[in-house]
């Protein structure tokens, strides 16, 4: 395993990081989550990622369990907040009230004392920037946060951050989660060269493009039996289909090309090339049986040439 800090702080996490959403909680099985969560830490995966809003909490309640065998200082556990979770006024978004009541309520669902890395899920436009960072803050002195992160935030959001953060004389967020792969580069033109600057790590999520880069879908075939885009859940099957264009299917096959002269799996490229960038901290792989994290991690030994990178981008870009 190899590792990278978590941005400008001096925490290290894996470049490998194992994720719940649409996995733990309801969609696996506990057993088989655990199982996965166990060969990642074998591995050296020391990052976990999960969020109250997965599954209710219930995606909490099992990477908490898995985890509680193994020391608490030698794995990362982050998670986020934001979303509803109830149906009162004051059940989502970035309040001090919320904030402050979820970090309580991951706390006891991960049955851990504090959390390494705690994110805004989402940027909250009903709350003064000020609340949010203030709570994060308190939270951070309190130690129940070591740090701080966003998710899904643009660059100015993330911008008007850093600079409220440092006019109040507050902790800086570390991290920004957002989409990332070969097919969705919309953090390249402004929150990487922003984030670079500032001292902000990405821990990129979907870096397969929902199983669309591992090629196991094609145009004009069933979909695969117990695959994601094969799941009755819309919010599921839909995360997945919105890359079925005729585009993507193109891009995947040329890059099914190079990944066979490079002898490693198309999803082993596609994770190679998200680690190609210096601003990733982090990418988060999904994974329902342990298979799949040993291979995935074996992108860590994939090398990309001048040349490779050349032609990946073109093919990207259809030239």
């Amino acid at each position: 395993m190899k590792y990278r800090r978590l941005g400008r702080s001096g925490m290290k996490v894996s470049e490998i990081a194992l994720g719940s959403w649409l996995t733990y909680g309801g969609y696996t099985e506990d057993q088989s989550a655990t199982a996965c969560i166990d060969r990642a830490y074998e591995l050296g995966i020391n990052f976990f990622d999960t969020a109250n809003v997965y599954r209710r909490g219930e995606a909490e309640k099992v990477v908490g369990r898995a985890l509680r065998k193994y020391s608490r200082d030698s794995f990362v556990l982050a998670t986020k907040a934001f979303w509803p979770m109830g149906d009162g006024p004051n059940d989502r978004g970035l309040s001090r009230k919320h904030i402050i009541e979820q970090v309580n309520a991951s706390l006891k669902r991960l049955d851990v004392d504090y959390i390494d890395l705690w994110q805004c899920h989402r940027y909250d436009p009903e709350t003064p920037l000020d609340e949010t960072l203030r709570a994060i803050d308190d939270l951070i002195t309190q130690g129940k946060i070591l740090y701080a992160g966003v998710s899904e935030w643009t660059a100015t959001q993330i911008a008007e951050a850093l600079h409220t953060a440092d006019k109040l004389f507050l902790d800086r967020i570390v991290s920004n989660q957002p989409q990332y792969s070969m097919l969705q580069r919309y953090i390249e033109p402004e929150i990487i060269p922003l984030s670079e600057r500032e001292g902000v790590g990405q821990i990129v999520w979907s870096p397969l493009a929902q199983g669309m880069l591992t090629g196991k879908y094609k145009k004009g075939e069933a979909l695969p039996a117990g695959s994601r885009a094969a799941v009755e859940d819309p919010t599921v099957s839909g995360s997945v289909q919105r890359f079925f264009t005729d585009e993507n299917f193109g891009k995947v096959e040329q890059l099914r090309a190079v990944a066979e002269r490079k002898e490693c799996s198309l999803a082993q490229l596609a994770l190679a090339w998200i680690l190609r960038q210096p601003n990733v901290s982090s990418a988060i792989i999904g994974a329902s049986r342990p298979e799949q994290v040993e291979e995935n991690v074996k992108a860590l030994d994939v090398v990309l040439t001048a040349e490779d990178l050349n032609t990946i981008e073109a093919i990207l870009l259809n030239k």
